[in-house]
């Protein structure tokens, strides 16, 4: 049942970034270009998500479970670090380079978009990458101690 619900989520995801134009590149970059021809749409967008999520983080983080039965794995951490920063501005210019963010992009593949291809192999790369310095660094703190 979790699996077929999270199907649907990730198909009704998806049809939304659909319609509301997050998965064309050209509107992304539209949005961002604030010194050119803005294109304001995609607030409205980010700001009813916001407003969804907000309301969906309210009524999770007084369960724990969710309706499917499931543990509720809600971030236990608040802090702004270096990392956290990074990683965001890492996020952003990348988004910013290529008009598309990881769910969009998948969304674009999957409509044969061919600016999609190189966006997924480079985000894969990445995080392959990521994993690989993770799992060395994990290494040397469990060799160090």
């Amino acid at each position: 049942m979790s699996l077929l619900v999270a199907m649907l989520s990730g198909l009704l995801f998806g049809v939304g970034l659909m319609v509301s134009g997050m998965a064309n590149p050209a509107k992304v970059l539209g949005f961002l270009d604030l010194a050119g021809r803005w294109d304001p749409s995609l607030a409205l967008v980010m700001a009813g998500a916001i407003g969804v999520g907000a309301v969906a983080f309210l009524f999770a983080k007084r369960r724990k479970k969710s309706l499917l039965g499931l543990p509720m794995q809600i971030p236990a951490s608040a802090n702004v670090t270096l990392r956290l920063v990074l990683g965001s501005a890492v996020f952003g210019v990348g988004w910013g380079l290529a008009g598309f963010c990881p769910g969009p992009a998948l969304v674009a593949l999957g409509a044969g978009l061919p600016k999609a291809w190189g966006f997924v192999a480079a985000m894969l790369a990445g995080m392959a990458v990521f994993e690989f310095i993770e799992r060395a660094s994990q290494r040397r703190q469990d060799g160090a101690l």
